[in-house]
């Protein structure tokens, strides 16, 4: 299948899983969605990740994101793993992470990239919004792991521009300035933004985080 791109709905699937089976529309439901896939079980640096996304999950849930991790390992495999993952981790694994032996999952989300491995899936990443299109993809090589407050940054910036017409600048956190989007014209941008705007060019003007 073709790269999925931003914009592009997320391809359904139904697989077997280390809580049993997941179809993923209906485990998503109506909220925001967040797939990360994982080269294999038993690998260092994803034991750290899954142990880091276990202690991340109150924030997750939070912003009514649901968590998946994949791996092309089978189910078996993965529960034998969340032990190991508990115990040097000091967690629980509390989200599902997918069954893949079939690669079916990794072929429709092209996590497989050849050049770097012709079995083991990249570390991607997709941030899936509630119509379920896709609203970001990451690609990490295996060697690195994953930043998990860019992930939430990332999530809270997709959640604030969706409801309000404003960007993210670089570097930005949750409560911070945000930029007035281009397509307003500042006259309307200081009716829509009460808290004010602030203009540093005719296109970059900032006004304060309108939810906080």
């Amino acid at each position: 299948m073709a790269t999925l791109r931003l914009g592009d709905t997320a391809p359904n699937f139904t697989a077997d899983s280390s809580i049993g089976t997941i179809n993923l529309y209906e485990y998503l439901g109506d909220g925001w969605g967040i797939l990360f896939s994982h080269p294999a079980d038993f690998t260092p640096v994803c034991t750290t990740e899954l142990g880091t996304a276990a202690k991340f999950k109150d924030e997750f849930d939070k912003r009514n994101v649901k968590m998946l991790a994949l791996s092309v390992d089978g189910a078996a495999s993965h529960k034998e793993w969340i032990k190991d993952i508990n115990e040097v981790q000091q967690t629980t694994v509390n989200f599902p992470i997918i069954a893949d032996e079939d690669k079916k999952v990794s072929d429709l989300y092209d996590m497989i990239h050849p050049k770097a491995d012709n079995n083991l899936t990249v570390r991607s990443v997709f941030i899936i919004a509630p119509d379920k299109s896709v609203k970001l993809t990451l690609t990490y090589p295996a060697s690195t792991g994953r930043n998990f407050y860019e992930l939430l940054r990332v999530i809270d910036s997709l959640q604030l521009t969706a409801t309000h017409k404003v960007a993210t600048p670089a570097n930005w956190e949750s409560g911070q300035d945000v930029v007035v989007s281009p397509a307003i014209t500042t006259a309307d941008a200081k009716e829509i933004f009460s808290k004010g705007v602030e203009e540093i060019k005719p296109y970059l003007r900032m006004t304060p985080d309108p939810t906080k």
